[in-house]
C-alpha cells in the first residue's frame, strides 16, 4: 500500500516541538522480560511511546495509537532511571518510535553502556543508532525500501492464512537487500489456536523460518 507519512506535529500537535528528542511522548515504561522475538526470555527496560498511523486492527496496544494522549516528557531523567537496571538493555517501542528524533536516546544509552534497541514497523526513516533493530512489517503500510537492509531480525504477526504470503514476501524483501537476519513468524495473540497449525505446517516447508511466541503473555508480564 502507498503510504503518506504524516508528520510528526500531526500525529501530535501543531505547537508541539521535540527539542532534537529531548521531549518524547511516553506512554509507558517498565522493567520486564522481553518476550517476543531473538531477545525473547531476557530481561530489558522497556520505553513505549505514544503516536502510530499504521492502524493494525489486531494491535493490543491501540491505546498507543493517538500521541495527543501522551503528554510530552523529558526524555532524560527517565533514561537515567531505565538504565538503573542489570540487563545493560533498554528497548524503545510503540506506537511507531521511528515518528520522533531518537538521536538523543541513543546516544545517551551508548554513552552509558547501554544497548539500544527498537521495535519498528518501518513505516518511517529510521532515527537514531541502534544495536538491534526488530522489524514488523505491516501490510497495512510497507517498510520503506532502506529498512530492510538493516533489520537484525525479521518479525511477521500471523493472523490468517494470507499472512503466511505477506512474509514471504517481506523474507524476499530482506534477502534482497543482503540481509542475512532471522526470519521470526509470530501469531497474533487472539487467533493463536488457529493459527499456530498453519505457522507449523509452514516452518517446517520453509525452515529458513522460526516460530515466536508471546511469552510475556503466557508470563502474565506487560
Amino acid at each position: 500500500m502507498k503510504h503518506t507519512p504524516q508528520s510528526t506535529e500531526l500525529l501530535y500537535s501543531n505547537n508541539q516541538t521535540f527539542e532534537d528528542g529531548r521531549l518524547l511522548p511516553v506512554m509507558e515504561h517498565f522493567y520486564t522480560l522481553q518476550g517476543e522475538g531473538m531477545h525473547s526470555g531476557k530481561a530489558a527496560y522497556f520505553i513505549r511511546v505514544g503516536g502510530c498511523d499504521v492502524g493494525c486492527h489486531w494491535c493490543d496496544v491501540k491505546e498507543s495509537w493517538n500521541a495527543h494522549l501522551h503528554p510530552l516528557v523529558e526524555i532524560e531523567p527517565l533514561l537515567e532511571q531505565a538504565i538503573q537496571n542489570p540487563s545493560g538493555v533498554v528497548v524503545i517501542t510503540g506506537g511507531e518510535p521511528s515518528l520522533y528524533p531518537m538521536e538523543f536516546t541513543t546516544e545517551f544509552l551508548h554513552k552509558k553502556g547501554v544497548a539500544a534497541h527498537l521495535e519498528t514497523s518501518g513505516a518511517y526513516p529510521l532515527t537514531g543508532n541502534w544495536d538491534w533493530i526488530c522489524l514488523s512489517p505491516k501490510k497495512t503500510i510497507t517498510p520503506l525500501p532502506e529498512i530492510y537492509s538493516k533489520a537484525h531480525e525479521l518479525k511477521v504477526i500471523v493472523y490468517n492464512r494470507n499472512d503466511l504470503v505477506w512474509a514471504q514476501k517481506q523474507a524476499e524483501a530482506v534477502r534482497a537487500a543482503g540481509n542475512n537476519c532471522p526470519l521470526i513468524l509470530q501469531p497474533e495473540w487472539s487467533k493463536r489456536e488457529e493459527v499456530m497449525p498453519l505457522i507449523t505446517e509452514f516452518t517446517m516447508q520453509h525452515p529458513e523460518w522460526r516460530v515466536g511466541i508471546q511469552t510475556h503473555k503466557y508470563l502474565h508480564l506487560p
